[in-house]
């Protein structure tokens, strides 16, 4: 499939369109003190996962409460850290040229509205359609995020371009039928250095 025939474009948020990894990092080192949690546990689940799913994840033999609230703790040290979040490297040239092709877009994350509508403020970015991990049953690696994307934008889940940097959103689009833009070195349908390749590409139509 080439750059011309998708019907949309599906971006994944921290670390995809918005520079947030200082911040995302800052707040799971604070969380992890205050919890006992070595960082080198939590270093792999970092990018792509809920506050929920990570807390179930490393604090074994807790209460649903209390991994609720753990979670709920985690997000508001995010909420709060917004310093030196920014637009990712070609994201401004990347949403000119899904404009100018004239391609829907949404951002699909696993942050909930509150922490998206801040990190997105920060970023002056403004999303036609957000799907969020308030929106869907359940979240990422799962394929409902994606298909709620496209759904809400009346477009296939097939024609959809997704853009990734985690290996749960990867999982997450490919399950929902969309081919993947991938950064960071993971492997996917196009691998880019950056959304400024991903833009140039595109805009090609090769």
């Amino acid at each position: 499939m080439g750059p011309h025939d998708f019907a949309a474009v599906l971006l994944d948020m921290d670390g995809t369109l918005v520079d947030s990894d200082a911040a995302v990092e800052r707040s799971w080192r604070r969380w992890a003190a205050e919890h006992g949690v070595p960082m080198s546990t939590l270093e792999p689940r970092l990018h792509g996962n809920t506050a929920l799913t990570t807390a179930i994840a490393v604090l074994p033999g807790r209460t649903a409460d209390e991994h609720r609230h753990a979670a709920q703790r985690q997000l508001e040290l995010e909420y709060a850290d917004v310093s030196d979040i920014r637009a990712t490297v070609g994201a401004a040239e990347l949403l000119d040229t899904v404009r100018r092709l004239g391609l829907p877009w949404a951002v699909v994350t696993s942050a909930d509205r509150r922490l998206a509508g801040i990190r997105l403020g920060a970023a002056g970015i403004t999303p036609p359609v957000l799907v969020t991990v308030e929106d869907t049953a359940e979240g990422k690696p799962s394929p409902q995020p994606y298909l709620a994307a496209a759904d809400r934008l009346g477009v296939d889940p097939a024609r959809c371009l997704a853009v990734e940097d985690s290996a749960p959103g990867i999982r997450s689009a490919r399950a929902a039928g969309a081919r993947v833009a991938t950064l960071r070195g993971l492997d996917g349908d196009h691998p880019v250095k950056d959304l400024r390749e991903l833009a140039t590409w595109l805009a090609s139509g090769r």
